[in-house]
């Protein structure tokens, strides 16, 4: 068996405070085969376990992919009619279904291409920070493919209709300075710089109350779901729990004691 075969297309990295979920595909630009979606709910599981993990990042092995798309050369086997696309689809929506509900904040750090699948991966991300140069699209209409509704619907709510139809229905591919102008990243930065600053960004974040982050993202995916589908009362227990913290006594204190707080997660 040869080593592209045998080698974990996913690394999980424990590096407390941060966890890194690494794509590893380099030599097919980490085009996402069944695996790799299959790795991908595994390690947001793993570190979302780790209580030493606030922040977890997902980048490229190298600078030069993200997510190149999905590895197309599986299609014939896995992916030959509709049928057969439906069980297929069973992996990449436990993947972003873990990523979405994940009560960690995700950071993409995403440099080189960011293509098809890659975009959906990044949207299930809570912040993009891309290396400027790297190229965006989804160029599905080129395949004869139809990006799923969940995708779609993703898209659509961070870019906006008008620009979800130029993505999609051009196929187009477009860089990390006009996907900032359309939202679809945070922030831009100069590649040699990437690394350095979504690590200082992401250890910022997890000096912050992880109570607080979950409930903060938990509130944003319900506000985005239609209001009689909200979980109204669950947000409203997350932000009652923080109240009832020790993180929240201790934020209060340091605040008064013009001090940064210590916060545990309780």
């Amino acid at each position: 068996m040869s080593e592209q075969n045998t080698r974990d297309p996913l690394i999980v990295s424990h590096e407390a405070p941060l966890g890194w979920l690494i794509l590893n595909r380099p030599e097919v630009r980490n085009a996402l085969n069944l695996r790799a979606w299959q790795r991908i709910a595994e390690g947001v599981a793993q570190l979302e376990a780790d209580p030493g993990v606030r922040v977890i990042v997902m980048r490229g092995a190298t600078g030069e992919a993200f997510i190149a798309g999905a590895d197309i050369s599986e299609f014939p086997r896995l992916r030959s009619d509709a049928e057969q696309a439906r069980a297929y689809r069973e992996a990449p929506n436990r993947a972003i279904s873990a990523m979405l509900n994940c009560e960690k904040p995700i950071i993409a750090m995403i440099s080189g291409v960011c293509i098809g699948g890659g975009v959906q991966v990044a949207l299930s991300c809570d912040i993009r920070i891309a290396a400027r140069g790297t190229r965006f699209g989804v160029p599905a209409a080129r395949l004869g493919l139809a990006y799923p509704l969940e995708g779609v619907v993703a898209l659509t709510h961070v870019v906006g209709p008008a620009n979800a139809r130029d993505i999609l229905l051009s196929a187009r591919l477009f860089d990390a300075d006009e996907a900032f102008a359309m939202g679809l990243v945070n922030r831009v930065v100069e590649r040699d710089a990437l690394e350095s600053a979504v690590r200082g960004y992401a250890l910022a974040m997890a000096a912050n109350a992880p109570l607080t982050m979950k409930a903060a993202k938990a509130a944003i995916r319900e506000a985005l779901k239609d209001p009689e589908e909200r979980d109204t009362k669950g947000v409203s227990a997350m932000v009652a729990r923080c109240f009832d913290s020790e993180d929240y006594k201790e934020g209060v204190r340091a605040f008064l004691e013009k001090r940064q707080p210590r916060f545990t997660g309780s």
